[in-house]
């Protein structure tokens, strides 16, 4: 019986600052980071779990340290008794009573969980021949519920309630693969819209992504708001009248301001507003939408946990559920919060704006599109054309759309000579 013989965390640095890549109206200058942990084993096959937790430079050593105190937990285990109970490794990392003192369920201590959890998804899909998406897809209802901690979920969803979500998507599934694998998921780019470029290059990027067929990009704002009149001129001249542009103003504003903000911004036919205001204040984030409603609000790449989607669900605090692959604790709790958008029919439109992001959380949307919601309709995946080439199996965006990955596994494993490359000095 094969056992799991290491537990390797990696600081992995690039140096993305140097040309402004993803900087924004709160985080100028990112080095796009991954805290990359690889678990092997001594099974002959080979093969290993990958994942990562995206962060953008200093603090990476200390997300690095957190993932190194699970090891106990995993190294010496065997390989089936972790990877044929994923619902139970989950619940006894995240319910470790002194761990869950750093937390409870937030932080880095949370986020190192999903690095453990989703580097085992990694490895199961890789042991079954099978994409992570497609792995998920095939699972019954059953043992897609058995994944989940119900615990605080319900007030708003039940067992019951999920198995009956997930058993009405169950007669569709086998279409809904055939057209995933055919015609792919929907993309937007904000490849364009980063706050450090010129106003040439915004224009140049626009253009491009005209071109490349999306139907969406996205903008930074909230730094200047005549700066930000000017760009979403520039951008809308563009793209034209008939491509959605959204804003994210990355956390910037207080309520008064985001909603003096967006009126002055509203000409442009906005696609939606992206986090803006404090990530954690559902209150002002449900003040803000009802403020500027019909333009919709998109939040949810920074929601520590699934109680939190679950408060901003109830209390209608945004249109624009924004999961992210590497904020929780793993593809266990984004099942959840899946589960809970599909209760509340708000649709998901994944954050992907980070290093291995794209890779990993496309598996995330084409799983819910098969398998839980049914339908994406109105829905698309973030996809940012950085640092892809240092992946194994890198996201592929066509025409606007993700190509269905059918490589086994999750997307998240980097190749050994990226990691020698931009491993951190310091670590």
């Amino acid at each position: 019986m094969p056992h799991v013989v290491s537990m390797e965390i990696t600081d992995v640095r690039f140096p993305t600052s140097q040309l402004l890549d993803g900087s924004d109206a709160m985080n100028p200058d990112p080095d796009y980071s991954a805290a990359y942990v690889l678990i092997t084993t001594d099974d002959p096959d080979g093969l290993v779990g990958a994942a990562l937790v995206f962060t953008i430079g200093r603090g990476n050593d200390v997300q690095c340290a957190a993932i190194e105190a699970l090891g106990s937990y995993i190294v010496g285990r065997p390989v089936d008794e972790l990877l044929d109970d994923m619902g139970g490794v989950w619940r006894t990392l995240v319910h470790d009573s002194q761990l869950r003192w750093l937390g409870p369920e937030k932080g880095v201590m949370h986020m190192a969980v999903g690095a453990v959890v989703n580097a085992l998804w990694d490895l199961k899909a890789k042991r079954a021949g099978l994409p992570l998406w497609d792995l998920l897809s095939q699972m019954s209802p059953e043992e897609l519920v058995d994944l989940v901690d119900f615990r605080y979920l319900e007030d708003a969803l039940t067992r019951p309630e999920a198995l009956a979500l997930l058993r009405a998507a169950e007669p569709g599934r086998a279409s809904r693969r055939r057209e995933l694998l055919s015609g792919g998921y929907p993309a937007y780019t904000t490849t364009p819209g980063w706050l450090g470029y010129d106003d040439a290059k915004l224009e140049r990027l626009c253009r491009e992504a005209v071109d490349e067929g999306y139907a969406q990009i996205k903008l930074k704002v909230g730094l200047d708001l005549a700066d930000d009149v000017r760009r979403l001129g520039i951008a809308r001249r563009a793209v034209g009248p008939d491509i959605a542009i959204a804003i994210d103003a990355n956390q910037r504003w207080e309520v008064a301001e985001a909603v003096r903000w967006v009126g002055e911004l509203a000409e442009f036919d906005l696609a939606w507003v992206e986090e803006p205001t404090n990530p954690d204040d559902l209150l002002a984030h449900a003040a803000i939408r009802k403020a500027i409603s019909p333009i919709p609000v998109a939040t949810g790449e920074h929601m520590a946990n699934r109680v939190l989607a679950k408060q901003f669900l109830q209390a209608e605090a945004l249109d624009v559920l924004q999961i992210d692959a590497t904020r929780v604790a793993g593809v266990n709790e984004n099942l959840a919060i899946l589960l809970l958008a599909a209760r509340f029919g708000v649709r998901v439109c994944p954050h992907a704006g980070g290093v291995g992001l794209c890779e990993m959380v496309q598996h995330l949307s084409m799983f819910d599109y098969v398998a839980v919601s049914g339908t994406a309709e109105g829905r698309m995946i973030e996809f940012v054309d950085h640092l892809h080439e240092h992946f194994v199996t890198p996201a592929v965006v066509s025409r606007g759309h993700y190509v269905a990955p059918t490589a086994p596994g999750s997307g998240a494993e980097i190749l050994p000579l990226s990691v020698s490359e931009y491993r951190w000095a310091g670590r």
